[in-house]
């Protein structure tokens, strides 16, 4: 061996591994158009190019829930906030219709300031709010008008006061033996408006939570009880208040908000109005029984 082999220094590429959030982001999107392919009727395992058919779907329900995380995400950095990326979570068509879980970001340092807790838990659901409204609209305009008679059997979404206004807005002359089948960009709109819904409930640490404890202090405690109670005589409308009710009780275990250090210092007037745009939000997208059959 020469001195020069001995000099020379030996350097190795190793792959740079991908991180876990785009790992789930890809998977989601996969679930999310197989199940927008499946509601179109594709046959994926004869055609597996029919997973095409599934992009209006998948595009707009990402869209939606990436802009909701990526709310928070913006404002937990403004106020220098340490948080993760959005975690997508995916799931099979076959066991959750929509093809995801939803998503999420982790946060990973406290939020000592009152102002900054109401705007990064309120960003997330005003951002999703103000994508799912157009594409609620777009996808109503591009939706099929059936008879009722015909639909028997058939999976029935329920209607908020907002989605009452748009189908009354898009769809002027429905009929009362009408009804409205969902183009997948409406029904992704209105998967939107639900996820919005219900991360605003006033409890733990939903949004709803955060926006609940930054306008009310130690109120929010009472506030998130009443709500989580309200969710049994909400369960004879709908099953899914009892699911989402248990759900919640095994993920937070508390329906009270953790403690912030300044929550005794008043709120500005205009905070105080994202406080109340957040309300107004819940209550246009409320849905007593989101799904009946």
């Amino acid at each position: 061996m020469t001195r020069n082999q001995i000099d020379e220094k030996v350097i190795l590429i190793i792959p740079k591994i991908p991180k876990v959030h785009w790992i789930l982001f890809l998977l989601t999107v996969f679930t999310t158009l197989l199940a927008g392919a499946i509601m179109e009727g594709a046959q994926i395992l004869d055609n597996p190019l029919d997973l095409i058919k599934g992009v209006p779907f998948s595009f707009t329900l990402m869209f939606i829930l990436g802009t909701h995380e990526f709310g928070h995400y913006y404002y937990a950095q403004k106020h220098k906030v340490d948080a993760s990326l959005p975690f997508f979570i995916p799931a099979p068509p076959f066991l959750f219709l929509i093809g995801t879980f939803g998503a999420f970001i982790k946060i990973k340092s406290p939020i000592y300031r009152k102002d900054a807790l109401l705007q990064i838990g309120a960003a997330g659901p005003i951002a999703g709010f103000i994508i799912a409204v157009p594409a609620l609209i777009l996808g109503l305009f591009l939706s099929d008008i059936v008879e009722k008679s015909d639909i028997q059997g058939a999976l029935i979404l329920g209607d908020s006061i907002l989605m009452k206004i748009l189908t009354w807005v898009t769809h002027p002359d429905l009929m009362e033996s009408q009804d409205i089948m969902l183009h997948p960009i409406a029904f992704a709109g209105w998967i939107g408006l639900l996820v919005t819904m219900l991360n605003l409930l006033p409890i733990g640490q939903l949004d709803g939570g955060h926006v609940a404890y930054a306008m009310l202090g130690e109120k929010q405690k009472l506030i998130g009880q009443a709500a989580f109670i309200l969710l049994v005589p909400l369960s004879f409308l709908s099953i899914n208040w009892l699911v989402w009710g248990l759900l919640l009780l095994l993920l937070m275990r508390t329906v009270k908000h953790p403690p912030i250090h300044d929550i005794h210092i008043p709120l500005s007037e205009s905070d105080k109005r994202i406080g109340y745009i957040c309300l107004l939000i819940f209550i246009l997208c409320f849905i007593p029984a989101p799904f009946k059959i």
